[in-house]
C-alpha cells in the first residue's frame, strides 16, 4: 500500500460539504431510524481510502453520508456529470470536491481515471463509489454484477478498500424513472418521500472490514476482475445480517424499479 507523509495535518472538508453533510444528518434523521455497524481502522483514518457500495435507491446516498458522519469522517463520492452540472446543488458539490465520472465518453474517461488514481493518492477523505454504477434491477435488490472501474482504481493507486453494505434507504424514496421529461415523473417520487417520515423506516449501514487485494496482481490480465469479484462479495456477506428476515425479495415494494437483471452476488441456499 501507499505510504503517507504522517507530518501533514489532516485537511478540513470545505465548509459548504461539513454544511451539507450537517443538514443531511438532520434530514435522515427526520425521515428514518439510523443504525450504523463496523467502523474505519484507526490505522486507515487520514490516508487514501476507497469506500464501495452497494446501491439500493435514490435516497441512499443521503443516508452514507450521515452514516459517515456519526463515524467521524467526510467522505467525498465519485459522481455522474450531470448531477455536477445541474443547477444548484452542481456548483456545490464541485467546491465540496467530488470527483466527475463521465461514462459515455470513453476518451474523456481515460483522463478522468488518471485523475481519480491521483486524488486517491494524496486524498486524506475517503472516496465512495458504487461498483454497481446504478440502482440494483435485482428482482431482491441484491447487489449487481456491477463493473470492474472500482476494482482497478482502487489497485492502479494502491489504496485499502472498505465495503460499505446497506439496507433499508430504498424505502424512503421510489426508484421513480430513468430519465425525467416532465413534474408527472416527480409525482412518484415526492408521495413516497413525503410519506416516509410517518413510515420511519429503518436505515442499516455497516462498514467491514478492508477487503483483502494482497494476492491480486495488478499486471496480471484479469486482475480488475478478480479485485471486483472481491469487493462485490464483501459487500455482499456485510449485506446478508442486515437483511436477514428478508433473504429474497424486499417487504417494501417499489412499483416503479425494474427487476429485469439477476444478481450473481446473492447467496444461495
Amino acid at each position: 500500500m501507499l505510504a503517507l507523509r504522517t507530518d501533514e495535518p489532516p485537511r478540513r472538508a470545505p465548509a459548504i460539504w461539513r454544511t451539507m453533510l450537517n443538514i443531511d444528518r438532520g434530514l435522515v434523521n427526520l425521515v428514518g431510524r439510523l443504525t450504523v455497524t463496523g467502523r474505519i481502522p484507526a490505522q486507515l483514518r487520514g490516508r487514501p481510502l476507497l469506500m464501495a457500495a452497494n446501491h439500493i435507491g435514490v435516497f441512499d446516498a443521503f443516508v452514507l453520508m450521515a452514516a459517515c458522519k456519526r463515524i467521524g469522517i467526510n467522505p467525498r463520492f465519485m459522481l455522474a456529470g450531470g448531477i455536477l452540472d445541474a443547477p444548484v446543488i452542481g456548483p456545490a458539490l464541485k467546491l465540496s470536491g467530488h470527483l466527475r465520472v463521465d461514462r459515455k465518453h470513453a476518451g474523456t474517461a481515460v483522463g478522468q481515471f488518471a485523475e481519480a488514481v491521483e486524488a486517491l493518492r494524496t486524498t486524506r477523505e475517503p472516496i465512495i463509489v458504487y461498483p454497481e454504477g446504478r440502482i440494483s434491477h435485482d428482482p431482491g435488490l441484491w447487489p449487481e454484477r456491477g463493473k470492474t472501474g472500482a476494482a482497478r482504481l482502487a489497485l492502479a493507486a494502491g489504496v485499502p478498500v472498505i465495503p460499505i453494505s446497506q439496507w433499508g434507504a430504498h424505502e424512503a424514496v421510489y426508484w421513480g424513472t430513468e430519465t425525467v421529461t416532465g413534474p408527472a415523473d416527480l409525482v412518484p417520487l415526492a408521495r413516497s418521500g413525503l410519506s416516509a417520515p410517518l413510515r420511519r423506516p429503518r436505515f442499516r449501514v455497516h462498514f467491514g472490514e478492508p477487503v483483502d487485494l494482497s494476492e491480486v496482481e495488478p499486471e496480471r490480465p484479469g486482475a480488475g476482475v478478480r479485485a471486483h469479484a472481491k469487493i462485490m462479495q464483501a459487500i455482499t456477506d456485510g449485506l446478508v445480517p442486515l437483511r436477514r428476515d428478508e433473504p429474497d425479495l424486499p417487504r417494501f415494494h417499489d412499483p416503479t424499479r425494474p427487476t429485469d437483471t439477476v444478481s450473481p452476488w446473492k447467496p444461495r441456499p
